[in-house]
């Protein structure tokens, strides 16, 4: 069964969400994430996708203060994102709770660096961001396209242990119009080709484009792995008690 992950987008300490990663589109949902996060954990959730918007912009960690209060203040399994940069950023966000972090830019423009994330902290830890638009990777808060294909950039990381992968089609988030599952299946398909070369299976987490349950109903029945939710939810298109189904004794959840 497919694990639901919330999202938790922060923007100067708030809980908001983006138009297709547009810093000028912006609606702010909550002053307090925490109280947010309280809300999803007394519905059964277990997983949270945190991401530091403002981090993303500025290059470095930011919002450190909201995750190390997300991480005290719940049980939640956190994985974080944005700007981290450096391991002085990625130490930040271990110590302030985070179970996991999500690197995108870092892969693209430092892939040593990342690459040294995974040997130090180990693949289950590190999740690769695949954000994209038109099938190229984006990168820098979704500020910049390059010109890299997304399945062939996940299978150059899947070779060097990646297995956890957020793929992000940047022209779904936000907008509610259903997820790109097309491309998820892509992704997938891709992988099991070349499944012989990986040691683990591809844990992919679909990310932008919900808007009812029947697409967290269509991804699961694609198999695939993981998503995460964020306007739908709370935008009231998905009821928390909708998804109690999707985290109730969920075999597929892991940390």
């Amino acid at each position: 069964m497919i694990e639901i992950i919330p999202a938790i987008d922060i923007l100067d300490g708030k809980c908001v969400r983006l138009s297709k990663g547009d810093y000028a589109h912006k609606k702010v949902y909550n002053e307090d994430p925490l109280e947010v996060a309280k809300q999803f954990e007394d519905h059964g959730i277990h997983r949270l996708h945190v991401v530091d918007l403002d981090g993303a912009k500025e290059q470095h960690i930011v919002n450190y203060d909201v995750l190390e209060q997300l991480a005290t203040h719940t049980s939640l399994i956190i994985d974080f994102g944005g700007g981290l940069k450096s391991s002085f950023d990625l130490n930040v966000a271990f110590d302030c709770g985070a179970q996991m972090v999500t690197g995108g830019s870092i892969a693209v423009k430092n892939p040593e660096i990342f690459q040294r994330w995974i040997e130090i902290y180990g693949a289950d830890k590190i999740i690769l961001g695949a954000d994209c638009r038109d099938n190229k990777v984006s990168v820098t808060g979704w500020t910049e396209d390059t010109e890299e294909e997304i399945i062939p950039f996940i299978e150059k990381w899947r070779q060097h242990g990646i297995f956890k992968v957020i793929c992000t089609d940047i022209s779904c988030d936000g907008m509610l119009t259903g997820p790109n599952t097309d491309l998820y299946k892509q992704i997938i398909a891709a992988d099991l080709n070349a499944g012989a070369l990986h040691a683990t299976p591809l844990h992919l987490i679909a990310s932008g484009g919900v808007s009812g349950i029947e697409d967290v109903q269509k991804l699961d029945d694609a198999h695939i792995p993981g998503v995460i939710i964020g306007k739908a939810i709370y935008e009231g298109k998905i009821t928390l008690k909708e998804l109690v189904k999707y985290t109730e004794n969920n075999p597929s959840l892991r940390t």
